[in-house]
Parts: structure tokens; sequence; C-alpha cells
């Protein structure tokens, strides 16, 4: 990395699976001293556990080797240094694997790795519970610091916290020391909005009609001594970074003000948004404070195995369809072939007088799990299959039942950072062990003022997101759910709004959970905390959306009566679009990335 003041690190992926293309036109379209990508997530360990277990020399993200195959000359040339957790359970052989393919192509790159989140071969001592895949412990940026400092052109990891990626190249150009709270927390949060690539720059943004979102760029944090940063991107890409664009990435998957840490606890509760102009936002304000003196440790393993079942209903009668395959299913089979857990879940995206039959019909979705994988395979599919000509008009599944497959389930544990061998393997071998924080501290959240409330007029019932954004996702089985509003009066009337027993009366799912509400009035936002919204985590499929993806637009959708002051001001028209235009396809992820979203065919085990 070049010495200067201000240190420019992008991000290439926010998933195993995102935009093959990214690297290539990161490193294309402008300058850079530093190039991340974040691979990881719960339900991708997962995914990485059962390649190790069929082959022990697996279990890392294989395309950013061929990535890098198509690449790594190229950042080489210009000057790009690569961090990267694609190592995931197994940093040491992506490692190895990258030197061969350097000199397969006849590059020069020191390659580097960071070990010792894995936790699984130290269970026992350690006190974890039994019948795991895998446990990893979420490092922080100084085992990256370590092999950058030592000359490194590519450092990969395992398991280290998101943000790591951008605090680790952070630490070692400008030197920050462990006490340097504010400093450590100002990258954490840049790191934040970079690690989901695209969510910063316009992908998956609530108001996505007021920009050209067909193919977004990836966003670009420019670092600085003192931890602030402009999030930006190259020119010429699609997408855009406004105040909106960035808040909806600080909202998502977080809590309280305190954002918990390896390496520091940043306050989202100081954070400061300006917007410098265009594709431009300047985060600063930030303050940290001491990290916790425990880590935390992802666990991953079996919680049994489901099937799924989908009837179409069509026309009219829906209600009492849906009623009469649930009291035949009952009949058809048999007590003993009963599995723990039968779920129901009638979808009506039926449309009255529908002029196509897809438009007419609803969607019965019968989930079945239990430990047996007998209970949810041959005996639960035959007694749907033998209704198909009793049951009612016009009968037929989505899909032939399939013999079932197993699930996982994600749980957090922690442990103290010391008994964790956070180990730096520099590119000559050496091994650097890298200690705790030296200090470390318990973080309260910060109770916040909410402002003083509109007055009084005259409302209109409209749906929430006429004048308000979300975003949503998952921690484990909880839900997050961050909503911001744009103006200060639409804050002013936001908070005394959204209360805890708003969202239960709008979000009909929640009214028996715990929610929790936090205020950030820097950003204009509320964000809720649903426990146990996703029961045992994505992986265990507990709901639709089992990753609370759309939750955040599900309640934008929901009415209130909102002040007609606040819709004075006229709805973004929407960009002119042809109606029938191709999806745009390049890019797309080569066969060998499974893809850890919600919809997509792979099963996680």
């Amino acid at each position: 990395m070049r010495e200067r003041a201000v240190l420019r690190i992008g991000n290439a992926s926010g998933f195993y699976g995102d935009r093959f293309a990214a690297v290539r036109e990161m490193l294309t379209g402008g300058p850079l001293d530093v190039l991340t990508g974040d691979y990881l997530a719960e339900l991708t360990m997962l995914i990485l556990a059962r390649d190790r277990i069929k082959d022990p020399s697996r279990g890392y993200a294989r395309t950013f080797l061929r990535q890098m195959e198509e690449c790594l000359g190229l950042a080489r040339e210009r000057g790009v240094a690569i961090v990267v957790n694609a190592g995931g359970l197994n940093p040491a052989r992506l490692a190895e694997e990258l030197r061969g393919l350097a000199r397969r192509l006849g590059v020069e790159a020191a390659v580097a790795h960071v070990e010792g989140d894995d936790l699984l071969p130290r269970r026992a001592e350690l006190g974890l519970p039994e019948g795991l895949l895998a446990a990893n412990a979420y490092l922080g940026g100084f085992g990256i610091a370590a092999c950058l400092r030592a000359g490194a052109d590519v450092v990969v990891t395992g398991r280290v916290t998101d943000a790591a990626l951008v605090v680790g190249p952070g630490i070692a150009h400008f030197g920050w020391d462990p006490t340097e709270s504010d400093a450590l927390a100002g990258a954490v949060v840049a790191g934040h909005v970079l690690e989901c690539g695209a969510q910063a720059t316009g992908g998956n943004y609530a108001f996505f009609r007021e920009h050209d979102v067909t193919r977004p760029g990836f966003p670009i944090a420019e670092l600085h001594a003192d931890g602030s940063s402009v999030i930006t991107k190259h020119p010429g890409t699609g997408g855009a970074v406004t105040i909106g664009t960035v808040t909806a990435q600080l909202l998502y998957e977080t809590g309280g003000s305190h954002y918990l840490g390896p390496d520091v606890t940043a306050r989202l509760d100081t954070v400061r948004l300006t917007e410098e102009g265009p594709d431009r936002v300047r985060i600063d304000g930030v303050r940290g404070e001491a990290p916790p003196a425990t880590l935390k440790v992802g666990l991953n393993a079996l919680g049994g195995h489901h099937n799924e079942v989908v009837f179409v209903l069509t026309g009219l009668d829906i209600e009492a369809k849906a009623a009469l395959v649930q009291r035949q299913f009952a009949e058809a089979l048999p007590p003993e072939a009963r599995p723990a857990e039968l779920r129901w879940t009638l979808a009506r995206t039926d449309h009255q007088d529908a002029p196509t039959e897809e438009a007419a019909s609803a969607l019965l979705r019968l989930t079945a799990r239990d430990p047996d994988p007998a209970k949810v395979g041959r005996e639960l599919g035959k007694a749907a299959v033998e209704l198909g000509l009793a049951g009612y008009p016009g009968f037929h599944l989505t899909a032939p039942p399939g013999p079932g497959a197993p699930y996982g389930v994600f749980t957090a544990s922690y442990v103290d950072a010391k008994v964790v061998e956070h180990t730096a393997v520099l590119p000559d071998g050496r091994r650097i062990a890298v200690p705790p924080a030296p200090l470390t501290g318990r973080s309260a959240d910060v109770e916040q003022q909410a402002p003083e409330p509109l007055p009084p007029g005259p409302t209109r019932r409209v749906p929430l997101g006429l004048v308000a954004g979300a975003r949503s996702g998952d921690k484990g089985g909880d839900a997050n759910l961050g909503v911001w509003a744009r103006t200060e009066d639409g804050w002013r009337w936001l908070v005394h709004a959204l209360t805890v027993d708003r969202i239960r009366e709008l979000l009909p799912e929640t009214a028996e959970l715990a929610v929790t509400r936090h205020l950030f009035p820097n950003l204009r936002a509320v964000n809720f905390v649903l426990t146990g919204l996703l029961g045992e985590g994505v992986a265990a499929r507990h709901r639709f959306d089992p990753q609370a993806k759309a939750l955040g637009e599900w309640l934008r959708s929901r009415r209130l009566d909102v002040p007609t002051v606040l819709l004075d001001r006229p709805e973004p028209a929407p960009l002119d679009r042809p109606e029938s235009a191709p999806l745009d396809r390049p890019g797309a992820a080569p066969p060998d990335a499974p893809n850890p979203l919600p919809d997509s065919p792979e099963r996680p085990l």
C-alpha cells in the first residue's frame, strides 16, 4: 500500500455468490489501495462445513480462486492489496492454493493468512456443545494488519468480523494502536457500510425508483487517519451513494447504540453523515469505547430434517379449499408417521377475475420438521400425492414431493478473548501471535431523547413507505428492522408513531415476541430487534422469508395515519424503463458459487 493521507478501500463481494465480475470492475474502474471481499455469512459457514465434511481440503470460497486466476496479475500491476475472508473454514489451504496459482500465472504475489478462529478442535476444552459442524470466533483486524505490514499482497482470513476487512488495512496504513478507539470505531463504521457491497450504492434500497440501480457499482471508503471516511464509488458506475443509501446500510443487522467488536465498541449514536457532493457521503464524529472481554462464536449444528409441499389453490373458495386439504392430509398421514412439527401457511397470491391462471392462484405451503429423516420423507409425500384425485377442484402441486433434507441451526456463544489463538501467518511462513485488546469494558446502550412531536394536524391513511425507508436483516434467530425518515419533520412524527406496540400491531407475527426499540437521532432512525422471529436461524427456514430481507418492505406497505404536511412533497416519479427489457445477466456467478440467499435451490446441507 502506497503511503498517502487517504487510504482508498473498495469492496467487491458482499456474500458468497455475489457478482463474479466485480473484482475486475473494481480493479479497472479507478484508483484503489486495497480491495476487500466479504464471502461469509451464518448460512455460508454451514455450506462450507458441508464442503469440508465431503473433502477436508475444502471449506473455503472456491469462487475467489477463479476470480484471482483472472485478476491477480491485474491487482499486482496496479499495486492493489487484496484482503478477503474467503478462507472460511480453511484459510491455510486457500493461501496455499493462491501461492500455487501465482506460480502458474508467473505473478509475484506475497500471500499471508489469518487463523485461530476455528474452535471446533477445542470444543471440549472450551465447553462448547457437542454435535457441532463448525464453531468460529469472530476475530478483529490486527491479524490482517500484521500480514500487510509484513509485505503481504494478498491476505485471506477465516471468520473475522465483516468490518475487520477495512479495519485491518486502516491499522496497517495509519499505525493505529489498540487504544485509539475513535479511529478504530470510525473504521468499523466504514467497514460496516462496505461489507454488503452494492447495498451501499443503491442495491436493495427502499427508494430505488429515484436512482438507476439496474447494475449498481460497488462502494469505496476513502479512509482518513482519524477514522473518518468518505463513501463513494468509481465514476461512471451505476447506482448512487447518498445519505439515504448509507443510512440504510448503517441500520442493516444492527442493534442498539453500541456496536460491539473485538477491536473496539463503535458508538453508532455518534455517527454523522454529510453529503459532500454527487456520490460522496462523509462519515465522521464516530466515538469508540473499549471492546468487550469476550469474543462472539458462531456455532453451526445439524438441527434435523425438513421437507416442504406446496399446494396450488385456484379461483373460488380459496379458504375452503385450504381447510379441505388440511383435513384430508391429517386423515391420510398415519399417526406413527407424523413429524414433530407440521406447519401450514396460506399465501393469498390470488386475484379476483384474474387474466391468467397463475394470477388466480394462491399457495398453501406445508412445512415438516423432525429429527428422523423418515418422518419428512416418503410417507409425507405419499400422503400429499394420494389426495390428487380426491381433493379440492383443480388440485396440483408446484413440484412433486422430494425426499426431505437436513437443515442447520445457528446459535451464538461467547468465550474469553484470551483463550482464542489469533495468529497471523506471514508470507515467509512466520507465525505471529495477535494479542487480545489490552483494555476491555462493558458497554450499555445509551437511551436517546426523542424530539418534540409534530403539532396536531390533518392526517391521511397511506402506506408508511411514502414517508419512511426501511432495511431489515437477520442475526441468528433474531431479526433487525431499521426505519428512517428523510426530513426532520418526518423524524419528529416517526419516532412517536412507530412504537413497539405499533410494530406488533402492523406486523402480527411479532405480537408474542420480545421487541426492543433503539433510537438513532443523528440518522433520524429507529431500529427494532425482533427476538426469535427467525427461529433457529436462516438454515432452519423457520418462516417464508428466513433472513427477514423483506421484513422492512412489508412494514413500509402497511398503512398508518400520516400527517398531510409530510405528504405535500410529490412522490418521485419512477425512472423510465422499457416494460419488456431483458434481465441483465453479465457478471453472473459461476456454477461453483453457492448462493446463500433464501430462494437458492441449493440445500444448506
